[in-house]
């Protein structure tokens, strides 16, 4: 999961709930000042919500852009019901169209460009190649996410989840994976207690049945490079320097397969929009604007 840098709103950007033709979803939303550009649609990752993006909002914002990270179903705030296929990839993949149409239905929305961090990659790339042209979205970016299974060792850690789900309560989990965490990291800096009791509180506002679909699909999600090299969209590949769910060279390499650039945000891990956000904001400003140009 993300951690945060801070959880305070910026001045341009509010909680909101988007009420959509698949239900409501939780989100934040960042307005620019004046004329939007265009609408940034920012899609989390497995455990993560729509506060994995609150350090971008403002620089985003400031550069003209609509703002909106939303929690998936599933997911914080957003909830859902008990039953797995709820979750499913291409279910979470018509939540995301319905939130994009009703984005672009606003007026001066400008086009809609999408981002996928992680698993939201996973849901982002399935929402491309289920949609018809012409797509309601300008543009795609692909953060820190993979062409399928997860990296081994962390396929092997997301099943240990998957197996004590049906079994343990979120509290429980919770508790063990703080220990096992603190054993393996024993020199990390300690988080700020605010930010400590939120990733606590997020953790257990998950519907345990999306865990589980998400995390299925995150072990054995089948490679569709190829089916997404041929959709005619502008694409950008973005990492870390260093990632534990899929490392930076299959991250290249996924890139080159799609023939378009992979850049490398010096000094992150798997969550650029947390670790380095002003540095991955200038990459997204500079990609969007360059689509704008095209």
């Amino acid at each position: 999961m993300s951690t945060l840098p801070f959880l305070t709103l910026p001045a341009c950007a509010a909680a909101v709930r988007l009420v959509t033709t698949r239900g409501e979803f939780a989100a934040l939303r960042a307005e620019p000042t004046g004329a939007a550009r265009g609408t940034a649609l920012l899609v989390p990752g497995f455990t993560g919500s729509k506060e994995d993006f609150i350090a971008l909002l403002e620089p985003l914002a400031h550069a003209g852009f609509r703002v909106v990270a939303y929690d998936q179903r599933g997911q914080y705030e957003t909830g859902g019901g008990t039953g797995q296929a709820a979750y499913a990839l291409p279910e979470l993949a018509l939540d995301l169209r319905a939130i994009t149409e009703l984005l672009a239905a606003e007026a001066g929305s400008g086009p809609v460009h999408l981002l996928g961090h992680s698993f939201g990659g996973f849901v982002s790339r399935e929402a491309v190649l289920a949609a018809q042209a012409p797509l309601p979205w300008a543009s795609l970016v692909l953060l820190s996410t993979g062409p399928g299974p997860l990296d081994p060792p962390e396929a092997a850690r997301t099943k240990l989840l998957m197996d004590a789900l049906p079994g343990m309560d979120l509290e429980t989990i919770w508790q063990v994976k703080q220990q096992m965490e603190g054993e393996q990291s024993e020199s990390a800096e300690p988080l700020a207690p605010e930010i400590a009791e939120f990733l606590h509180r997020r953790w257990l506002a998950n519907v345990p049945q999306a865990l589980m679909a998400m995390g299925e699909r995150l072990i054995s999600q089948a490679d569709r490079t190829e089916e997404l090299a041929a959709v005619a969209l502008p694409k950008l590949y973005v990492s870390g320097v260093r990632d534990y769910a899929w490392p930076v060279d299959e991250q290249a390499r996924t890139a080159e397969r799609l023939g378009v650039r992979h850049v490398v945000v010096d000094g992150a891990g798997h969550s650029p929009n947390a670790e380095r956000p002003e540095q991955t904001a200038a990459v997204l400003l500079a990609f969007w604007s360059s689509v704008s140009a095209g």
